[in-house]
């Protein structure tokens, strides 16, 4: 349909980058071009699905009123994701409060959402139960004021899953069929992969299910450890029970997806359950019933919330973070808890062993990996867009040469990742000018001298210029354009190899790579190819 050069979709250079490759292939699309803004002609609008395209301007309009009513940016950004699944105006700040909290689900419209509209709508719509005809009425209309509203919140897969079960409990319910759980979580996945195969890749869906999967299997079991008299005790004990059973079921893929552990996430998920549960209500009320006094209250509530969580956030050892585990040890964890399940609740002394023996093996894999860290010794040269970047990691402390500072967006996504996942805890920024020393490394006089690796920077200071003293360098690291001859340099100082990093235009990147291969030098341009990685 459109003619243009398609190409397929980069791959991640760098160690640890986000794989965009694959993220785009879990949604079947393999190949990409860019086309220019001249190119382009609208030949019509309005033509979409006009379901969706009404669901789309249906929510937008929701979102206008939150605008209006709620004066606090932070409030109404929270409203909008809490009520409609809107997550455009989300700050970094809140998103990390949930976050750490173990209370991030909380902004994913999902079962939890769907089940307290559901319990209203049961309520409000009680009167029909009293005949046969008026009770289908009911179902029919609660199904579909909960397909609204999945259609609303954009069908994520945690409501659509949400959706479905519940679609499926009323229906069970009503024909006076009993309905196995395990069945109704599978027949809901089935239903969701053929609709949509490549789900079985979104993060969201794997987590939504294990923590389904929880519920119905860990929380019975869980409630049954205490019992208390009192009603209200008892129920709040039902409550936590419920937290633990879904945090049980989902900490594997938690811990490798995210990397971190909620320590408080039983106070916190105990804490937002009430003020939740009133917001959900209230922000429903608002847009449905137009009851807009209640915006004070609503958003009086919403900024209780966040600084509750907030609090309970920034408490001593709040979460456990930087938790990295391959994927080796992600099968390893989860054949433990498994395991250790059937054990505990079938009382199998051998399942007990075997799973301590598995537990055991997972530790000394992590155990293994950390004393690697220790001793690590590595040089990592980043292939950036148009930045560079090296890193020079001995233990867990790192030297990195770069013009990208802590806050900068390419160190985030292309650099920091590398140096999360070998655990650096120390990173020590120095740029192309600045002279540094440490016990490991030395840089001084366009000189770098690394566990006897011994680097030349090339760059503009060169042009016109003679090296004085000749002397051996393992490298040759070529930056921002120098005019200096590479075969005179070659000649001199014998190296091994040559950087060119993406500060280099890039006809003169494609001349340098060609001409140290004709020089017999390993070529590595630092820019769309991938990151040259040593351990030394």
């Amino acid at each position: 349909m459109i003619t243009a050069k398609y190409l397929p979709v980069e791959p991640p250079y760098n160690p640890n980058e986000f794989n965009f490759k694959q993220w785009l292939a879990s949604k079947n699309i393999y190949h990409q071009t860019f086309i220019r803004q001249s190119q382009l002609i609208k030949i019509a609008e309005n033509r979409g699905n006009p379901i969706k395209a009404f669901a789309l301007r249906l929510r937008q309009q929701q979102v206008n009123v939150y605008r209006k009513l709620i004066k606090n940016d932070e409030a109404f950004a929270v409203a909008s994701t809490l009520i409609l699944g809107y997550r455009a105006d989300l700050s970094k700040e809140t998103l990390s409060a949930y976050s750490k909290t173990g209370t991030i689900h909380a902004l994913s419209v999902s079962g939890m959402h769907v089940g307290i509209i559901y319990i209203a709508l049961n309520f409000l719509l009680g009167f029909l139960d009293r005949r046969k005809a008026t009770l289908l009425i009911k179902v029919v209309l609660i199904c579909v004021l909960i397909w609204g509203y999945s259609l609303l919140t954009g069908f994520s897969p945690s409501v659509l899953r949400s959706a479905i079960m519940l679609t499926v409990f009323i229906l069970s319910k009503q024909l006076n069929r009993s309905s196995n759980s395990y069945n109704v979580v599978a027949f809901t996945a089935f239903c969701l992969l053929v609709y949509q195969p490549f789900l079985i890749w979104d993060v969201g869906f794997q987590l939504s299910f294990m923590a389904v999967i929880g519920l119905i299997y860990y929380q019975p079991k869980i409630k049954k450890w205490l019992y208390f008299k009192n009603k209200w005790a008892n129920k709040l004990w039902e409550t936590t029970a419920m937290g633990l059973a879904a945090q049980l079921a989902t900490l594997p893929l938690s811990i490798y997806y995210f990397h971190q552990f909620p320590v408080y996430f039983i106070i916190s998920n105990l804490f937002i359950l009430i003020p939740i549960t009133l917001m959900m209500y209230l922000g429903i009320a608002i847009l449905l019933l137009r009851l807009y006094f209640l915006a004070p209250i609503f958003e009086y509530l919403i900024n209780f919330t966040n600084g509750g969580l907030k609090w309970i956030a920034d408490l001593p050892y709040a979460g456990i973070t930087e938790i990295w585990i391959n994927r080796w040890e992600l099968i390893l964890l989860a054949f433990f808890l498994l395991l250790l399940s059937i054990g505990l609740s079938n009382y199998k002394r051998k399942l007990i062993l075997l799973s301590l023996v598995v537990l055991v093996v997972f530790q000394g894999c992590v155990a293994y990996r950390k004393i690697n860290i220790m001793h690590q010794e590595e040089l990592i040269f980043f292939s950036l867009r148009k930045n560079y970047a090296a890193a020079f990691i001995n233990g867990n402390q790192c030297v990195l040469i770069t013009d990208l500072t802590a806050k900068d967006r390419n160190f985030e996504f292309f650099v920091k990742p590398a140096l999360d996942e070998m655990e650096i805890k120390k990173t020590t920024f120095v740029t192309w000018r600045q002279d540094f020393r440490n016990d490991q490394l030395i840089k001084s006089d366009h000189q770098i001298l690394y566990r006897g690796k011994s680097i030349l920077l090339l760059d503009e200071n060169f042009n016109n210029k003679k090296i004085s003293s000749p002397a051996k360098f393992d490298w040759i690291w070529v930056h921002n354009n120098p005019k200096y001859k590479l075969d005179d340099l070659a000649k001199e100082i014998k190296p091994s190899g040559v950087l060119i990093d993406a500060s280099n235009k890039d006809y003169m990147i494609s001349q340098l790579s060609k001409r140290a291969i004709l020089l017999n030098l390993s070529a590595y341009s630092l820019k769309k190819q991938q990151a040259l990685h040593l351990k030394l």
